[in-house]
């Protein structure tokens, strides 16, 4: 079963009216929708140059199509303007500072088609457009848990109420690591192996640390204290023992945890008095960092162990 959604061109246009410098100069305030049918397309597939294969994309139209109509002829351009207004696109751009190619605004006009005129590059229309209208189209969850920047690695920190979230945050921003969300970090697939976490409007910048109370980060700690959004690399999960459980000193196995379809790192690390989960996070995420460049410690270790076996029976 095939799902939709849907975007609204006016919305599209008022949020780049300045970055783009947009005109609508055709079916002016006619509402039409960018649909995505399949929810494993992204934004970027409905967008992009003069196609009449993919007639329900945003048309961008630049100085590459002017002269192509100049070498095709007008009866030629005709017929395919109105081959591409019977695919109803949502919206069509003329891009580079170029005039609308002839017959454009009286077709738009009479199909009720939105026509914008943009001075940018036709590239940089269509490049802005990707990014924008991926990540209105992005697959979204929400997560219980502290989003942080450490060492430019975006973390999420898991565990249950009253564990210890907020009072770690804090301890990691005073240490120089950013603060990107406290409690409700939305995480949208932005695109097929990336996930974004940002923080909701009305709790940016705060933390709430039990007994203090809610904490402007950024006006406590300053400006570099706190982060719009980060890709999530990581999370780590603050678990306390049930007496009588073990904890395994070497996990042999990395642990992943799915959000979204896409795998992530993950580490527990156990909550005890005097454990400074400050620097076990750290470390957890410098060892991070190094697996993702191809180093790991403990597989490292197992090989030197192996080696050592091997030249013990050689004796």
């Amino acid at each position: 079963m095939t799902s939709t959604r849907a975007f609204s061109i006016t919305q599209m246009y008022e949020d780049h009216i300045e970055k783009l410098r947009l005109s609508w100069i055709a079916a002016v305030g006619i509402e039409r929708h960018v649909e995505l049918q399949d929810l494993e397309t992204y934004g970027p597939d409905v967008v992009g140059h003069l196609n009449l294969i993919y007639g329900h994309r945003v048309q961008v139209i630049g100085k590459a199509e002017r002269n192509w109509v100049e070498r095709a002829g007008q009866e030629r351009w005709q017929r395919q303007l109105e081959d591409l207004i019977v695919g109803r696109p949502p919206a069509m751009i003329v891009a580079d500072d170029i005039d609308p190619l002839p017959g454009m605004r009286e077709i738009c006009e009479s199909s009720q088609t939105p026509l914008f005129t943009s001075p940018k590059a036709c590239s940089a229309v269509i490049d802005l457009l990707h990014i924008y209208l991926a990540r209105r189209f992005a697959d979204t969850v929400s997560a219980h848990g502290v989003f942080m920047d450490v060492f430019g690695m975006g973390v999420l920190i898991t565990g249950a109420s009253g564990i210890g979230k907020s009072e770690l945050a804090l301890e990691l921003v005073s240490r120089g690591h950013g603060l990107v969300a406290d409690d409700v970090v939305e995480l949208a697939r932005t695109a097929p192996t990336t996930i974004e976490g940002r923080c909701p409007g009305m709790l940016r910048d705060y933390l709430e640390v039990r007994g203090l109370g809610l904490l402007n980060i950024r006006t406590i700690f300053g400006e570099t204290a706190a982060r719009r959004k980060m890709k999530l690399k990581l999370i780590v999960h603050l678990q306390k023992n049930a007496p009588g459980d073990e904890t395994p000193r070497l996990p042999l196995d990395s642990q992943l945890q799915e959000i979204l379809g896409i795998p992530i790192r993950r580490v527990t690390i156990h909550v005890a008095p005097g454990r400074n989960l400050a620097v076990l996070l750290e470390a957890a995420v410098r060892n991070c960092i190094l697996q993702l460049r191809g180093i790991d410690s403990m597989s490292e270790f197992i090989n030197r162990q192996q080696q050592a076996v091997l030249d013990d029976n050689n004796i």
